[in-house]
């Protein structure tokens, strides 16, 4: 097999059972669709979906310094996650610029494992090793360890309690716990990124048939069905959550990106990027960089990543994101604007498609926010 064949999931022959459209992901053979990706988005919003996202990069590190190696590395406070709990943070290079978002799960008291991008997962883990130099702390790359299935949506709590008798009600929003799904050992993580309520379960390679099988049947009365990434994406845009290498690159910084609240100062010891940071943050009191807005067309004409942002005749930013949104049922976009446009209703901004100035509206993000 030469290096430059895409790398297949543990159900790789299930999705092509399946019939789903294939792409290459990251150098990966993913799902791209089973069916119609409106009818997998709204699944996941009113019922279930079932989706493969084993080209996660799982990272773990461990040892008597893994928190102090994980704060120095990351700009959050990781030592102050308890155990079976998890954060949202970033690995930021020295000059401040994001190389990845990442979620962190503390497993254990000297046990954290995090969970990187499939397009980053290598930069990430060359990053920690190259940190982890004088910490009593071990860097291990576990991405062939896992496989990860993620159900979300409104009936995936009791779909997952059918299959498990892990305290599911006591599971916190960005929470862990290990526990036994349909008969298979799992990490069992109240997290993901679609906006709905939903689980992601990190199993061995090996019982990732089983347990997606289980799931498919345990969901079928309710509606579940199994999603690919082109409605993943769809979800998280409505959900106003940012993806790499769209609003997030080494370009910004997290206070350009509308997320210094995740760099934490007051943490004990130095992190990578810190000047670079304090500088950022100063930058964006006095001077705002431009803001990351929701737009919502008033035509049908779908912009795309890349289009400009235009008002008065001038460009006053740059659309990141941009699908038709199934649930909104109009094209909606992520941009960043000049601050002077960015309040939600601001009128007379436009999207340049095709040299053609197709009108938007700016909205607060995120578009969508589910019923609790």
């Amino acid at each position: 097999m030469s290096s430059n064949a895409p790398r297949l999931t543990a159900l790789d022959a299930l999705h092509r059972a399946l019939g789903a459209t294939m792409t290459d992901f990251a150098g990966w053979d993913m799902p791209l669709r089973y069916g119609s990706e409106r009818d997998e988005h709204n699944a996941v919003r009113t019922r279930a979906g079932l989706f493969d996202l084993s080209h996660m990069g799982e990272i773990t590190v461990t040892g008597p310094q893994a928190a102090a190696l994980l704060n120095h590395a990351l700009v959050g406070n990781i030592a102050s996650v308890g155990v079976g709990r998890a954060r949202y943070t970033m690995i930021c290079r020295e000059d401040g610029g994001i190389l990845d978002d990442l979620i962190v799960y503390r497993l254990a008291e000297t046990e954290y494992m995090v969970v990187a991008n499939a397009s980053n997962a290598q930069v990430v883990l060359d990053a920690l090793t190259e940190r982890a130099a004088g910490f009593d702390a071990e860097v291990r790359d576990d991405r062939d360890a896992y496989a990860l299935i993620a159900v979300q949506g409104p009936e995936s709590p009791g779909i997952l309690k059918s299959l498990t008798d892990a305290d599911l009600d006591g599971l916190k929003y960005y929470a862990g716990l290990p526990g036994t799904v349909a008969g298979v050992p799992a990490l069992i993580a109240r997290t993901g990124y679609t906006g709905e309520d939903g689980f992601e379960l990190f199993v061995a390679p090996s019982d990732a048939e089983r347990l997606w099988q289980a799931l498919t049947e345990a969901g079928a009365p309710v509606g579940l069905i199994p999603c690919g990434l082109s409605c993943r994406d769809t979800l998280r845009l409505e959900a106003g959550m940012p993806l790499y290498g769209h609003e997030l690159s080494t370009e910004l910084t997290p206070f350009d990106a509308g997320l210094g609240r995740v760099v934490k100062f007051d943490k004990e010891g130095d992190f990578v990027g810190r000047e670079a940071l304090t500088e950022a943050a100063a930058r964006a009191e006095t001077a705002p960089p431009r803001v990351l807005v929701g737009l919502v067309a008033e035509g049908r004409r779908v912009p795309r990543a890349g289009y400009a942002v235009v008002a008065d005749g001038k460009v006053i930013g740059e659309v990141t994101s941009g699908a038709p949104s199934p649930t909104l049922g109009k094209p909606i976009a992520m941009a960043y604007v000049d601050a002077a446009h960015a309040a939600p209703g601001t009128t007379g901004v436009g999207v340049d498609i095709r040299g053609s100035h197709e009108p938007y509206e700016v909205v607060a993000l995120p578009f969508y926010k589910r019923q609790k």
